[in-house]
């Protein structure tokens, strides 16, 4: 009778009901293709995050430049309207001192004929103070050249004493707003005498010639005076 001696039976690996030694390799290989994966994974979702953020950068770009090019046109459209703002107030003023101004001419034709006198007078005075803070400025003087942007001359002659077209007297007086001309002045202008200037160098020769010739006869009496007093 022979007897079994326990621990010499060779220890067979676990192997599942119905699967062979066969079937345990193929998932050692696939646990260990898994492992090898797996950071071939990670570094495609950091490329796939780095490229969402690019998409954001470029977003956030876009919409700062189409703020700031909004803020731009906003400010451009305030300094229009601000503009247009202060050309309509200028037009408005220029339309009513325009209507003042024959008021401001019977004003002064009374006061150059000393009919600005009592209560009329502090109106008129009154008046031209308003109208001189909403900026009316007068202009035209006897005497100053003409220029045709302020003048409009109404009369026409010609003076000896003048060495240019000038404003000889004042009809009416312009008035301006600013660097604006609301009406110019209507002046009276004279021109320098045709020949003029020809004529008198030949007059000042004329006279110069005179005066050496009496030099010349004063030279000659004297000596003929002095003759006799030698002898």
């Amino acid at each position: 009778m022979t007897e079994e001696t326990p621990g010499f039976d060779e220890q067979q690996p676990d192997v599942p009901s119905g699967a062979t030694s066969d079937d345990a390799e193929p998932k050692a290989a696939s646990s260990a293709k898994e492992e090898g994966a797996a950071p071939a994974g990670d570094a495609t979702q950091s490329a796939g995050l780095t490229a969402q953020l690019d998409q954001v950068r470029t977003a956030l770009g876009e919409r700062t430049a189409d703020l700031q090019r909004l803020q731009a046109e906003y400010q451009n459209y305030r300094r229009r309207v601000e503009r247009d703002r202060v050309a309509v107030r200028e037009i408005a003023i220029a339309n009513l001192l325009t209507e003042l101004l024959p008021v401001l001419d019977d004003i002064g034709r009374a006061r150059e004929h000393g009919e600005l006198v009592g209560g009329f007078k502090s109106v008129a005075e009154s008046l031209e103070t308003v109208a001189a803070k909403m900026g009316l400025q007068q202009f035209g003087k006897e005497g100053e050249p003409f220029d045709p942007t302020v003048h409009e001359a109404l009369m026409h002659s010609y003076a000896p004493d003048v060495t240019e077209t000038t404003c000889v007297a004042i009809l009416q007086p312009g008035y301006r707003i600013g660097e604006r001309t609301i009406r110019p002045a209507r002046v009276a202008v004279a021109e320098p005498q045709p020949g003029a200037q020809t004529v008198k160098p030949a007059e000042e020769s004329g006279k110069a010639k005179g005066v050496a010739q009496g030099e010349a006869g004063d030279a000659g009496e004297g000596k003929d005076s002095g003759g006799p007093e030698e002898g």
